[in-house]
């Protein structure tokens, strides 16, 4: 395992021009990148409000209209049209997933780096808390935080980014403990720099590889426990859409408008599908091993 971090330090020298030419030419990689890149300019189409609707217009005299050239994904019983909304939506449920991935990365990696670094005590307070929350199925402990917290997009994401963050901390604390013994983080203490300096300057940049995956795959999980939440009415409030509550709504009325399923549906599955393959392509190009929760 030490030999392994140890390859995996010196292969994140590598230009990022050579890993990304590997990422396209890994098959998972570059279907989950392009997958990914097509959801993505979706939402920032919405964005910067490029679509042909805006998601919150309501039209009566357009409701509940099939799939046409007008409508591409049709309208809903307030006849929003269906695409520029799933757009929106996707626009919400990234912001939600990237910010509590963001908070969960920072305070889990910040943890557990100190942690396997430092040991002592601090490590088995950190290793007690850690424990403590993967003692919670993931999703009952959004939903319990989210219940608790004033609902808006960026509680929601304290509460998703509370779940991830032990995975962060246990991601990170498993390397750190054998680079922490190589010989250069060695020759650093010996000339008088400090554990802060030792951690930002040679055990950050080696672990790297082993966060940019991590940080792919809790962005899918992300993905799918924010929509769990907007499925169940704790996610992001009305009126603004999210792929969750927009899968929801549309429940009531498959039977005689399933395009409104249809949309905000396939769209999720492919956020999830292309996050989960990129992070499988970037684990064979960056050749780390993962701790999966």
């Amino acid at each position: 395992m030490t030999a392994a971090i140890i390859t995996q330090a010196a292969d994140a020298q590598k230009p990022k021009s050579r890993r990304f030419t590997k990422l396209m030419r890994n098959g998972a990689g570059a279907v989950g990148l392009c997958i990914v890149l097509l959801i993505v300019l979706l939402g920032v189409l919405s964005f910067f409000g490029l679509m042909p609707y805006d998601p919150l217009a309501q039209d009566a005299s357009a409701r509940m209209q099939a799939p046409s050239a007008a409508h591409w994904l049709g309208t809903d019983q307030f006849g929003r049209d269906q695409l520029s909304r799933v757009a929106a939506g996707i626009v919400n449920s990234l912001m939600v997933a990237v910010v509590a991935t963001v908070i969960s990365a920072v305070v889990g990696i910040g943890l557990g780096v100190l942690a396997g670094y430092l040991r002592g005590v601090f490590d088995v307070i950190v290793g007690a808390v850690s424990n403590v929350l993967f003692a919670f199925p993931s999703l009952l402990l959004a939903l319990t935080l989210a219940s608790v917290l004033a609902r808006n997009w960026f509680t929601v994401s304290i509460a998703v980014a509370v779940v991830f963050v032990p995975i962060f901390i246990r991601v990170a604390r498993g390397p750190v403990l054998a680079l922490r013994e190589v010989e250069y983080v060695n020759a650093a203490k010996a000339t008088g720099m400090g554990p802060l300096a030792i951690v930002w300057r040679h055990i950050l940049p080696n672990i790297s590889n082993i966060v940019i995956v991590q940080l792919t795959l809790s962005l899918s999980w992300a993905v799918l426990t924010e929509a769990s939440l907007s499925y169940l009415g704790l996610g992001t409030p009305p009126p603004a859409p999210s792929l969750g509550s927009m899968v929801l709504e549309s429940q009531t009325l498959v039977t005689i408008a399933p395009w409104l399923l249809v949309g905000p549906g396939i769209a999720l599955v492919l956020l999830i599908i292309g996050l989960n393959l990129l992070g499988d392509g970037l684990s064979d190009v960056l050749d780390v091993t993962r701790e999966d929760r």
